[in-house]
């Protein structure tokens, strides 16, 4: 069964027909069903992220003041990967509004995330050499995210490099 593509001229939808003569995809369908499941995955995440809030709420309550300097190191780390879900969320978004992923976008979900394990690293006794080897990777990151801005192309609305 031999398939070719064919452009609609009334609506400029590209659909793939076979050699009888039947549509065997429509981008329009495949553009509903990945805006569905792109939604569904940007309701599970704000249901994780009410979820992670309210953990690090009971999470100050159980450790009280006596246990308070543990306490803070936990929750700075747990409010930096929420922070990093946000900015998946920014992420999907984008997507969702532009049809294409921002690089500089997950950059920044990978930024947040390292530097919330380098100061993770700042709670536990680790080597010198792994901090200067995150400090590097969060230092060519950033270089990324800086190359990246200046050389992404600017969507309508959008300016400069954050």
């Amino acid at each position: 069964m031999q398939s070719h593509i064919k452009q609609s001229p009334s609506a400029g939808l590209t659909t793939f027909v076979s050699s009888a003569g039947h549509k065997l995809l429509n981008t329009e369908f495949y553009s509903i069903i990945i805006r569905g499941l792109v939604g569904l995955l940007m309701i599970s995440l704000c249901l994780w992220v009410l979820f992670g809030i309210g953990h690090i709420l009971v999470n100050l309550y159980h450790a009280g003041l006596d246990q308070w300097d543990a306490a803070a190191g936990r929750t700075i780390v747990n409010i930096l990967t929420l922070l990093a879900m946000l900015e998946i969320f920014r992420t999907l978004q984008s997507y969702l509004e532009i049809g294409r992923v921002r690089v500089t976008f997950i950059l920044d979900a990978a930024l947040v995330v390292l530097i919330g394990e380098l100061i993770s690293m700042w709670f536990k006794n680790h080597t010198p050499q792994e901090l200067l080897l995150s400090l590097g990777v969060i230092a060519v990151l950033i270089i990324l995210r800086i190359v990246t801005a200046k050389m992404s192309p600017q969507i309508s609305g959008e300016h400069g490099l954050f």
